[in-house]
């Protein structure tokens, strides 16, 4: 795969960037590591929640899709990280089985205007499950370098 640099990115632009299912066991295990509230760390009081069963934390489902983003579009890129993000949005409980599939819409392209190697692409990243339901959506900004004869 060639290298991607900011002049490959125009808004509209949309790449899917791969899958995974999610397992209770990897529930179980991101929650206690990083967000033990019982309905990501015990099905039993995971069924007496407002949920009705175990669910992922919204921070699983958000490194999920980092990983998905490394692997569909970053390592190909030209990336120079991240300033952060505008929003983050949580809208269904992921739950053990589900498989979620990633995706990354372009939103805009800027050149950078004091350093002329980079530029800025806003993106809408979206995990849907496999009933196609959006379950997170991140308003993301890259820092992406633009192709080396051109800066």
């Amino acid at each position: 795969m060639s290298m991607r640099y900011f002049e490959d990115f125009a808004a509209g632009d949309t790449q899917e960037l791969g899958e995974a299912t999610v397992t209770a066991e990897e529930i179980v295990a991101f929650g206690r590591q990083f967000d033990p509230q019982p309905f990501h760390v015990d099905e039993e009081r995971a069924k007496h929640s407002p949920f009705g069963g175990l669910i992922a934390s919204g921070w699983h489902t958000a490194a999920i899709f980092m990983r998905l983003l490394v692997d569909g579009l970053l390592n190909s890129t030209a990336s120079m990280g991240s300033p952060g993000i505008d929003e983050l949005r949580w809208l269904q409980p992921v739950r053990p089985g589900d498989t979620l599939r990633a995706r990354f819409t372009v939103v805009e392209t800027t050149p950078s205007t004091r350093r002329p190697d980079r530029g800025t692409v806003r993106s809408t990243c979206e995990m849907i499950n496999q009933r196609g339901e959006v379950v997170m959506r991140v308003t993301g900004i890259n820092i992406i370098g633009r192709r080396p004869h051109l800066a």
